[in-house]
């Protein structure tokens, strides 16, 4: 598309030119768009100029609305609301907008509002609103909070939604359909409608992302895909000798001399590494082997204090550090132009998050984007070989939208009820509008509203439920202490109790999770932030340390830390499989092929249309192994099922282990399964039944339910410094729980709890899809005599947590190597 010569392209074409850079054809697309008024969602890879496709559209639309006073004209209103989901992300976006306006000589200010913005830049905020605001969902959602709220977006004229395919498919993406659909009904008579646009790198199902972004303004909108061919080199980091007998996690480390090097001949490394306690390991372990290192590498994940983090960020950006030990607290950013290169360390476990890291390095058009990948275990080898098939076919996975969230919608409801409060007819018909809410229905709705004025049918006898007061048809929290806790805790992100670590002679280290820290007692030693601290006591919600020396030392490890293969990269490892003794170019596949003769010559190697089955028996008893490759979250559901299954066959215990390739079941008797039943435990018939006998589905339902009573305002967390406990937490909810499942049985968030334990944590939908499969491949059945390759991690696994021995579990774990390989 062809770019109109206005004033404000000639103006912004000149500063580019200026700079010695040129506009894509794909942002000169999103400027025409923006000044015909259009809305939609710009697609581009990492490190491509998304930020400018929509800034500088911004820009260009107010130079042509003002061509001779645009730089005089000072106190303009907000123009461009710009959401993003991380505050790391806000001051380098504002660093680049910044720039940009001083160079042009603009009168615009940006302002950054989020978690980390003073009362004075807030109170300043709001006497003067900056021409640019740059706000996290929560944030958002503080402002909707504020009486003459609207009188903020009376003059918006774009929602940009930064990295919406971060956000899509969770509830803070939630969040930001509602904040659009209330602010794009704010605009002052005469104004135009606000244009949204999102800004997104990776994502499969970009119309339906489109669709659910611009729902609330009723229009198609359009997608504008930049056609740059971002070029991504992969390089694997093999270890000198591959193990035939592989077992999760050991090989990583050994492997990190070899990263020294890499370090030493790049500028700036980024080392993603999966979980925040093996980041802390892998800091300690390269100052181990490399100590010249010391005050060139550091340390950056969500749970380091704040300074100290925005300091890394800061050091990075001035290529003061060598390297960067990081989680996915980096996986996003505008502008580390320093980072050459990039290495990740382990399965990244999906082909977005890897192609969002590789982008980390070359961050600019034009650049290579080089990754390293770095195994921690052997079999992790045809993981990266799948992994470069997947950036050749671009099969890049889709984020699923949410529906029906009443547990944000409660919370949404109670923040413009302490604001400007609402009229429930007209606000009925706004969230209609959005795409999670489309199929509310009256009486859900009216259920809602049950929920804010009395309670709902259960709670009705106590008054802390009654927050919201009708007045003349406006709904409204009029109570001063309600609303002050209800700001407290907007927001979708329930995490555990999370504790302050504090050194005696102050200072803070960063946060560590209750349930971690409950169970060390004073003198123990633990990890954060890079430093050896020794447990002093738990004084007001705070964790007192000290300095330690000392060598032995716990690393701290943090809920939630396995994060499961994605079904687009399943898909591909099976395939992978096809090749594994196939003499090819694929130095990872030619590298693993003494590990692949064994398999087959013990088992086999299934090919992507077969699912195989060993059975073996040990001194440990009866193993039944099954390989479906649809990762651990399918695998604990599937697994469940057929022991359920296997169950009513004949009376049997099972002990259960998994990882993303596979599943154990483990008992002390023969597991009756042959082909007269193989395929009948794999049907889909009654899977549903079947899910909720198989697994302890109420248990599951109130663990969800905790987190949806919190972000639904049903339990108060505690004001910041004296949170509650966890577990009182967990007792409140149950409480509530039990009220609701016999008073009131089908209410809508019991029912919600247990529509995510389905949706979510079954994840049902890829199960049913992963048995369809199974029951149009071919099952082969295999009785090895030993454990095989393919089998060793899982069994290592379930050795782990099931077995209780003084034996150290890598001595153990070696010698099972050592009588396996006679």
């Amino acid at each position: 598309m062809q770019v109109q010569q206005t004033k404000g392209y000639r103006v912004i074409n000149q500063w580019l030119q200026a700079r010695g850079f040129a506009a894509f054809a794909f942002q000169e697309e999103s400027w025409q768009e923006i000044i015909n008024g259009k809305s939609g969602l710009v697609n581009a890879p990492t490190g491509c100029g998304k930020t400018y496709s929509v800034f500088l559209g911004a820009l260009i639309q107010f130079i042509n609305e003002h061509p001779e006073q645009y730089l005089r004209k000072k106190n303009n209103g907000l123009q461009l609301l710009w959401i993003t989901p991380l505050r790391a992300l806000a001051k380098d976006i504002g660093r680049a907008m910044e720039e940009v306006i001083t160079e042009l000589g603009l009168p615009w200010k940006i302002g950054i509002r989020n978690g980390d913005t003073d009362t004075a830049e807030r109170l300043k905020q709001k006497k003067n609103m900056p021409e640019v605001l740059i706000i996290t969902p929560e944030s958002l959602h503080l402002l909707l909070a504020q009486k003459k709220y609207p009188e903020i977006f009376h003059r918006l004229r774009i929602i940009a939604v930064d990295e919406w395919h971060e956000l899509l498919g969770s509830k803070r993406g939630v969040q930001v359909e509602l904040a659009v659909s209330r602010i794009v009904h704010c605009q002052a008579p005469g104004y135009p409608q606000a244009c949204v646009w999102g800004i997104s790198a990776t994502i499969g199902n970009l119309p339906e992302a489109k669709d659910v972004l611009l729902a609330p303004l009723q229009q198609e909108g359009v997608i504008i895909r930049a056609a740059i061919n971002k070029q991504i080199v992969v390089e694997s980091i093999l270890p000198d000798e591959i193990e035939k007998y592989p077992w999760a996690g050991h090989l990583g480390i050994k492997l990190a001399e070899k990263l020294v090097p890499i370090i030493d001949q790049n500028r700036t490394t980024l080392i993603f590494i999966n979980t925040r306690g093996m980041s802390e390991t892998w800091y300690q372990t390269l100052l181990n082997v490399a100590p010249q290192l010391a005050g060139a590498i550091a340390l950056h994940h969500g749970s380091i204090e704040q300074e100290l983090r925005l300091w890394v960020e800061e050091a990075l950006h001035t290529e003061k550090l060598k390297a960067v030990v990081c989680t996915s607290s980096l996986d996003l950013g505008v502008d580390f132009r320093p980072v050459d290169t990039v290495v990740q360390v382990g399965s990244p476990k999906g082909i977005a998050r890897f192609l969002q890291r590789a982008g980390r390095s070359g961050h600019r058009p034009g650049e290579i984007s080089k990754i390293y990948f770095l195994p921690t275990h052997s079999l992790e080898l045809l993981e990266v070989a799948a992994l470069k098939t997947a950036i050749d076919e671009m099969a890049i996975e889709s984020r699923e939208p949410m529906l029906l969230c009443f547990d944000v919608l409660l919370q949404y409801l109670c923040t413009l009820a302490i604001g400007e409060g609402f009229e429930q007819a007209a606000l009925f018909r706004e969230i209609k509008n959005t795409h999670c809410f489309s199929d509310i229905t009256e009486t859900e709705w009216q259920e809602i509203l049950l929920h804010l004025t009395i309670g709902g049918k259960a709670l009705q006898q106590y008054d802390e439920y009654k927050k919201v007061e009708v007045e003349d048809g406006l709904y409204l929290i009029k109570n001063r202490r309600i609303a002050f806790r209800h700001r407290m805790h907007i927001g979708t992100i329930v995490s555990d109790a999370m504790l302050k670590v504090k050194m005696m002679n102050g200072g803070y280290v960063g946060v560590i999770e209750e349930w971690f820290i409950s169970r060390l007692e004073p003198g123990d030693v633990f990890t954060l932030a890079g430093r050896n601290l020794e447990l002093v006591m738990i004084k007001d919600m705070q964790v007192m340390v000290r300095k330690s020396n000392s060598r032995k030392t716990i690393v701290p490890s943090w809920m939630g830390g396995r994060m499961s293969l994605t079904a687009n990269l399943g898909r591909i490892l099976r395939e992978t499989f096809n090749k594994a003794l196939v003499a090819e170019d694929s130095i990872e596949l030619q590298s693993l092929h003494g590990l692949f003769d064994l398999q087959q010559q013990l088992s086999h190697i299934p090919r992507h249309n077969e699912l195989l089955i060993e059975q073996l028996e040990d001194k440990n008893g009866f193993h039944l192994l099954v390989y479906p490759f649809e990762g651990r979250q399918v695998h604990e559901a599937l697994s469940a099922i057929l022991a359920y299954r296997i169950g009513q066959i004949m009376p049997i215990t099972f002990s259960i282990s998994m990882n993303d390739y596979g599943f154990e079941l483990l008992s002390d008797q023969p597991v009756p399964v042959d082909d007269s039943n193989v395929r009948e435990l794999f049907s889909t018939d009654h899977l549903l039944t079947d899910i909720q006998k198989s697994v302890n589905n109420t248990e599951m339902a109130k663990r969800k339910f905790r987190d949806i009573a919190v972000i639904g305002g049903l339990i108060f967390q505690g004001m910041p410094g004296e949170k509650k406990k966890a577990r009182h937490l967990q007792s409140s909810a149950s409480l509530l729980f039990k009220v609701f499942d016999e008073y009131d049985p089908n209410n809508i968030l019991l029912k919600q709890a247990y529509q995510e334990v389905l949706l979510q944590q079954m994840d049902e939908v890829r199960l049913r899809l992963a048995m369809q499969r199974i029951g149009q491949s071919k099952i082969v059945l295999t009785f090895p005599e030993k454990l095989t390759p393919l089998s060793f991690p899982i069994i290592v696994d379930g050795l782990n947590r099931n077995h209780y021995s003084s034996e150290k579990l890598e001595d153990r774990v070696r010698k099972m190597q050592q009588q396996l390989e006679k």
